[in-house]
């Protein structure tokens, strides 16, 4: 592992963490004064909400007075995905763990702070609602699906060239 790995790996995770927190922020402080959904869009608002349970509420009758324990658990998930970011030599690996890590530290940031984690985005359609999540969530998303496409392409997407010479 060389120094400029570690700090892209510190990087990329305090960013995601920061871009979290920051936008949770504001959402908790604009639903402070108003705590009606806000509609943006047709099929998109801002609703806030507090997930007390697993991933998409999951769970949440189970692991409710539990959220300490919540937060251990994924704090050591945490660590193996940033032990994982540290050890792998393929950039587009080590930044997608790296998103995975800064975006798993938001969530867990918010379930010591306030004992759940803060969600606000919340996508509908014809009265179907995904589970509303927040900015973390996203970077956790985002970089599993960067992993899985960096396993796809290992090197990057890029092809030998065959055929004639340029």
């Amino acid at each position: 592992m060389t120094r400029a790995n570690a700090i892209q790996i510190g990087v990329v995770a305090v960013a995601a963490l920061a871009v979290d927190q920051a936008s949770k922020s504001l959402v908790l402080a604009y639903f402070a004064a108003s705590p009606q959904p806000v509609a943006v869009t047709s099929f998109f608002n801002l609703r806030l909400g507090f997930n007390t349970g697993v991933s998409f509420g999951l769970f949440r009758d189970v692991f409710g007075n539990s959220q300490h324990l919540i937060a251990l658990m994924n704090l050591a998930i945490a660590l193996g995905f940033a032990v994982w970011a540290w050890r792998t030599n393929n950039a587009a690996e080590r930044v997608s763990v790296s998103m995975i890590v800064g975006g798993a530290l938001g969530n867990i940031a918010d379930r010591f702070r306030q004992g759940a984690v803060t969600d606000f985005l919340d996508f509908h359609w014809s009265g179907w609602h995904w589970p509303t999540f927040n900015g973390a969530d996203v970077f956790i998303t985002a970089g599993a699906a960067n992993l899985m496409l960096s396993m796809l392409w290992p090197d990057g997407g890029s092809r030998p060239r065959t055929g004639r010479s340029e």
